[in-house]
């Protein structure tokens, strides 16, 4: 499932593409992806333009001309690409916004949603998530205030989007390896440690911001000659990494876990 990295990579190149630009046409291949009817999502969009993208947690929030928003979470599966209809993927889509010669298409939207709200409506939709991880504001001191009365693993409450925002199954991995900790450690035991807690702070800030960076770890390139989207995925330390060697202490074999019903992997010698 794309996370903040990846949303956040989306948003930038995204942004560089289509602000601004004229919406010429919509299709609606699968109606359970929007939340209106494909003739008033049409209606809504086109002769609009995007004016704005912004990133909140793992949704990408398309501010149009008109005022509204077009909401995105891509869930698990879902992934994006903008090109020609001759740069068209081999995949199907269940949405598809065209700007001219250019299309996005919205693929893998399965559990995924592509909703059309009011300003009001979004900011409703995004009022129970966390803070964003790498807000100047989200200091040390918040981010101990968030985990305290916190039951549960440094897995699960990384990957609560209600205690902080854009953190999945991959970063909650490789922010628990950057910390030397397992991901499977209680996280008031963590609240116990100073020097544990700092350190998971940090790591949340230094992997997020390495993976953003980087690109993300998407499957495959946001549009032809795309050369960053995807390519944090070489550089993950632990995650889906199991069987392998460990690249910091060169003596560990990754093992992977379940944690409450999601899948962890970690190295048994160097994180504790």
């Amino acid at each position: 499932m794309p996370e903040l990295p990846e949303m956040e990579n989306y948003r930038k190149l995204l942004s560089e593409r289509i602000l601004d630009q004229s919406i010429t046409n919509v299709t609606v291949s699968r109606e359970k992806s929007i939340n209106v009817t494909p003739e008033v999502f049409e209606k809504e969009l086109v002769n609009e333009r995007i004016v704005y993208i912004e990133r909140r947690g793992k949704h990408l929030i398309f501010h149009m001309s008109t005022g509204k928003r077009l909401v995105l979470h891509l869930m698990l599966g879902g992934i994006l690409y903008i090109g020609t209809e001759q740069e068209r993927p081999k995949r199907s889509t269940q949405v598809e916004i065209e700007f001219g010669e250019v299309v996005l298409y919205f693929i893998g939207l399965r559990l995924g949603y592509l909703h059309l709200l009011s300003a009001k409506e979004t900011d409703e939709l995004m009022s129970d998530l966390g803070p964003e991880p790498l807000d100047y504001r989200f200091t040390l001191e918040k981010f101990k205030e968030r985990l305290k009365g916190r039951r549960g693993t440094i897995k699960t409450t990384l990957v609560n989007q209600r205690v902080i925002a854009g953190i999945g199954n991959c970063y909650s991995d490789e922010i628990a390896f950057a910390a030397s900790l397992r991901p499977d450690t209680k996280i008031q035991d963590v609240l116990l440690n100073e020097d544990a807690l700092s350190r998971l702070y940090h790591a949340i800030q230094s992997v997020l911001r390495e993976a953003t960076a980087g690109g993300g770890y998407m499957e495959m390139p946001l549009y032809a000659g795309d050369e960053l989207t995807g390519k944090y995925d070489e550089q993950c330390r632990v995650y889906d990494r199991e069987g392998e060697t460990c690249t910091r202490c060169n003596e560990g074999i990754i093992n992977k876990v379940e944690i409450t019903g999601k899948k962890a992997f970690f190295c048994p010698v160097c994180q504790h």
